[in-house]
């Protein structure tokens, strides 16, 4: 990689020259990719650099960690890669193995995006109310975290290490003043009922499935006993039928 950025002027042509081929690159490679350098960084004893294999005709993709982006914005920012195409260039009744750059783009499947969300949820395991929990778990980590903020600047203008911002300052009075007051009875009251039908409904779900399930149960072991006093029956019909019963020979003679 070192000789490619030291060569680069005199095996890559410049710019203007463009090749015929448009690259799609999954991000899978690059994550390869990513992670073999990580692995060489933190490697203790050095290896010697080989080529497992040859081509004539090889198409480079190069991971540049160091190279200048001209992107300043991060959603916009380019990937640290560039792909480079073999060609021969005649200059001057002379022949030269030289390198043009090739453009390329990110591409993935919807399949594998929805792979990703599915693995993302916790598998086959993942229900709507926990990905719902979960999101309302970040979020209220997120509002302690900044209330956190505010309670220490707030301490900090009261001990006097930090400056006094009124603006800032009356802008949480009014938020302070906008929150409902929760010592009143009233709110108290509300709720609790609400808590108590909340707990109710959940409850009366539960008792619901348990219902549900018994009554599942119950069907099933109605068909196994029906099937066998079924047969049962038969059977002893049958040997009352060859047998007969007692007396019937002396009621007839």
């Amino acid at each position: 990689m070192s000789a490619m950025d030291t060569d680069e002027a005199s095996v890559v042509l410049a710019s203007t020259a463009t090749s015929g081929l448009t690259l799609s690159l999954h991000p899978l490679p690059i994550l390869n990719i990513s992670e073999h350098l990580t692995r060489l960084k933190l490697q203790k004893n050095t290896h010697s650099p080989f080529f497992t294999g040859f081509c004539s005709t090889p198409l480079l993709l190069v991971l540049q960690p160091n190279l200048n982006l001209a992107s300043t914005s991060i959603n916009s920012q380019p990937l640290p890669f560039k792909a480079y195409e073999p060609s021969v260039e005649i200059k001057e009744r002379t022949s030269r193995p030289v390198f043009i750059e090739v453009p390329y783009k990110v591409e993935t499947g919807e399949a594998e995006r929805i792979a990703v969300d599915w693995t993302a949820r916790g598998g086959g395991t993942g229900t709507s109310l926990e990905s719902h929990l979960q999101t309302q778990r970040s979020a209220v980590k997120m509002l302690h975290e900044r209330i956190l903020v505010l309670v220490k600047y707030i301490t900090d203008v009261i001990s006097g290490q930090a400056q006094k911002d009124h603006a800032t300052l009356r802008a949480l009075s009014a938020l302070i003043a906008s929150l409902p007051a929760t010592e009143n009875k009233a709110f108290r009251d509300e709720f609790s009922t609400e808590y108590a039908d909340v707990q109710l409904t959940a409850v009366l779900s539960s008792l619901t499935k348990s219902t549900n399930i018994l009554n599942d149960l119950v069907d099933k072991h109605l068909v196994l006993t029906s099937g066998r006093e079924d047969r049962g029956m038969g059977r002893r019909r049958g040997m009352m039928g060859g047998r007969g019963l007692p007396g019937d020979w002396d009621r007839h003679h």
